[in-house]
């Protein structure tokens, strides 16, 4: 029994001593972070991954495919099941080569009602030709559009997410919206792009609709990608490019957002500018080396979750949260 007594004893106050100086710890540690408060971007760039995924298990999103009714439908209730106040804009267009196309731009707005809004965008639907490969043979053959498509849905169908749950905006409203038609176009004829948003920026979902600003997602989810300053962007909404691009260098997501001049490319923004006349900026992923100035996967077979960066849907994400929450505090 001494002996026992002599090892327990030792041991009761060492395991005490241990309690108090974690409680010591603890304390410190508290009040280091109430001494220095930390500003919380939330966003899981695992889930938008997954969001992606879904997408292209659809198969090719072509207007009128089986692929493009079934996404929609799953669109459609994810929006609604994050708290958005839901539209379809259903309507057909004519596209350049006189094929009728029945096409559906989605609508989710988080606080309608509020009279400062923020516009969020990305086209959903996927090139139904893989022209740019570069096996001849695959041309007409539908792109997967993991990329080109499926990454800035992911990437808004994720902030939806949050805005109706753990990182809800209390002085501004957002409405993100989800473009159809963008991709069947020719490369001869630049007007032949974005049915989508030419129709909805001529048909807004609200009449006489207006926002502070607008940002369009398009190919945020590439292995390595790099964002520039986009000409129209830096053009018509110069204070938001230079917001978006800080944040992003304050969030050490430089080596993505490169503050530097890339090239003009007609997208959807280019059709909200004109008709609405709302400054809205693009970031899309440029590559100058190439010739085309995009991923040497765009438009080919190769377009599917392979290139599909985790950490590159994490630096678009958190700093598109953390931009929206710099607004809503202003």
């Amino acid at each position: 029994m001494i002996r026992i007594t002599q090892y327990i004893l030792p041991l009761i106050f060492g395991l005490l001593l241990l309690s108090c100086n974690k409680d010591h710890q603890s304390q410190q540690t508290n009040q280091e972070e109430q001494e220095t408060p930390r500003v919380a971007t939330p966003f899981e760039a695992d889930s938008a991954y997954n969001f992606v995924a879904k997408q292209v298990a659809f198969g090719p999103r072509i207007p009128g495919s089986s692929g493009h009714v079934a996404c929609l439908a799953w669109m459609k209730e994810r929006l609604t099941q994050y708290g958005a106040t839901v539209v379809e804009q259903k309507f057909e267009a004519t596209a350049y080569d006189g094929t009728k196309l029945p096409l559906t731009n989605l609508i989710a707005s988080y606080t309608p009602s509020a009279s400062q809004r923020i516009l969020l965008m990305a086209h959903w639907d996927t090139r139904p030709w893989a022209d740019k490969d570069a096996n001849a043979s695959n041309h007409t053959k539908p792109i997967p559009g993991a990329d080109d498509g499926g990454s800035g849905v992911g990437v808004l169908l994720e902030v939806a997410r949050l805005l109706g749950s753990v990182a809800p905006l209390e002085s501004i409203g957002v409405d993100i919206v989800l473009f159809d038609g963008e991709d069947y176009g020719a490369y001869s004829d630049e007007e032949s792009w974005a049915l989508g948003s030419t129709h909805w920026s001529k048909n807004p979902h609200v009449s006489d609709y207006q926002a502070m600003g607008g940002i369009l997602l398009d190919m945020v989810g590439g292995r390595d990608a790099s964002f520039y300053w986009e000409s129209f962007s830096k053009s018509y909404a110069p204070q938001l490019l230079t917001k978006v691009w800080s944040k992003a260098a304050e969030l050490g997501y430089g080596s993505y957002f490169h503050q530097a001049d890339g090239g003009g490319l007609t997208d959807d923004h280019v059709p909200v500018i004109r008709n609405l006349g709302i400054p809205c900026i693009d970031i899309v992923n440029y590559d100058p080396r190439s010739k085309e100035g995009f991923a040497p996967y765009w438009h080919t077979l190769q377009d599917d979750m392979s290139n599909i960066s985790v950490e590159t849907l994490a630096a678009v994400g958190h700093t598109l949260m953390a931009v929206l929450k710099d607004l809503d505090a202003h």
